[in-house]
């Protein structure tokens, strides 16, 4: 892997010297790139906090339909 150092406005000017659909490529890369990082946040934030009851409820009948499953 090759590592080379460029600023933000260097990075700006290379992309905007990209035909059409290269820079298309780029901005997908960022976005998903911003989307996993959204999702990530999401998902830290759904686990740091309680379930509240029905939420305790719906997954105590998940798992209960699961067991009932097996036996």
């Amino acid at each position: 892997m090759i590592s080379i150092s460029i600023s933000v406005e260097q990075l700006i000017a290379t992309v905007q010297q990209l035909q059409p659909d290269e820079q298309a490529q780029v901005a997908r890369a960022l976005v998903q790139a911003g989307l996993r990082s959204d999702l990530t946040a999401l998902i830290q934030e759904f686990y740091n906090q309680s379930p509240d009851d029905d939420i305790r409820a719906e997954i105590k009948a998940v798992r209960q339909q699961s067991q009932n499953i097996i036996s």
